[in-house]
């Protein structure tokens, strides 16, 4: 990148030297611009600081017109930027109206089924190709689940939750999986979507994903999405009780929801999510995977 931006008519070049890198990647305790990026990883924020030099040593020096009467004829300069994005979020804020959706899907999946998922445990019979965004059959090394409703219990207890009002109809569902959470949705609420101190929340649903929004889903076959993981579920129907415990990124591999029940399924792979009004967690805990803030330019 650095080498796209020419400075005096010459694309710089940047050191990779141990001892005087132009640079480093690491992690920031905050979004101060007085922040210095280090190597702990206890820290919040990813991280990245790049250095461009223009001395005799690196790059010649920035050459001068009207110094060169006194005798000058170059000046070392430095400049130095820091970009950061936050690797722990919490939950959300409103996309605000007017503004398009937040990618979350109103469908949640247990904790031991993405635990396991994360360690191989899992399916790999989809390919996602990055050249054409496309979907199909052959592994690509990312295990798959089916998030699908298998049963009624903890684990494989899959279903819809209500990010919006407590009577989420099947076109509201519909609209969510294409257009994303709405401010709507956030006032419908009524309470943040965001992990509390407990790094938990509650959001009521039910056990089952509607074949009435087999089309929506298809749709988006290929394309990243952020799903909310729950601990356990208390009650049946639309009185159920999902307690949330985090927020991860997963890619719609494969929608089939016709038929008998065994060979039903919308199978999932973990995908790495860059979440717009993200609430930055800190690392007392995980409060996500695979989900990022947008990058922010610190310094």
């Amino acid at each position: 990148m650095a080498s796209l931006n020419s400075v005096c008519n010459q694309a710089p070049s940047l050191s990779l030297s141990e001892q005087n890198t132009d640079i480093i990647i690491g992690y920031l305790a905050s979004l101060s611009p007085s922040e210095s990026v280090v190597s702990d990883s206890n820290n919040p924020y990813r991280a990245v600081r790049v250095r461009v030099q223009k001395n005799q040593a690196s790059n010649g020096q920035v050459p001068l017109f009207f110094a060169r009467f006194f005798g000058q004829t170059g000046r070392d300069m430095i400049v130095e930027s820091t970009a950061a994005t936050a690797i722990q979020i919490k939950g959300f804020s409103s996309p605000g109206a007017g503004s398009s959706g937040l990618d979350l899907l109103p469908f949640s999946l247990d904790e031991q089924t993405w635990i396991g998922l994360l360690n191989g445990i899992g399916t790999d019979s989809y390919k996602f190709n990055t050249s054409n965004s496309t979907v199909s059959g052959g592994g690509d090394g990312v295990k798959e689940v089916n998030l699908y409703p298998q049963g009624t219990g903890s684990p494989g207890n899959r279903g819809t939750v209500d990010i919006g009002g407590s009577n989420n109809s099947t076109s509201d569902l519909a609209r969510q999986i294409v257009d994303g959470i709405s401010a709507q949705d956030f006032i419908d609420l009524g309470k943040p979507l965001v992990l509390d101190g407990s790094g938990t929340m509650t959001l009521n649903g039910d056990t089952g994903i509607s074949a009435g929004v087999k089309d929506e889903l298809a749709s988006i076959i290929g394309q990243t999405r952020i799903i909310p993981i729950f601990s356990s579920v208390a009650g049946n129907g639309n009185n159920a009780n999902y307690t949330i415990t985090r927020w991860v990124g997963i890619r719609i591999m494969a929608v089939k929801l016709t038929g008998s029940m065994n060979s039903k399924y919308l199978t999932i792979q973990p995908a790495t999510v860059i979440a717009r009004n993200s609430v930055v967690g800190d690392m007392s805990r995980v409060w996500s995977d695979s989900i990022y803030s947008p990058v922010i330019l610190v310094k």
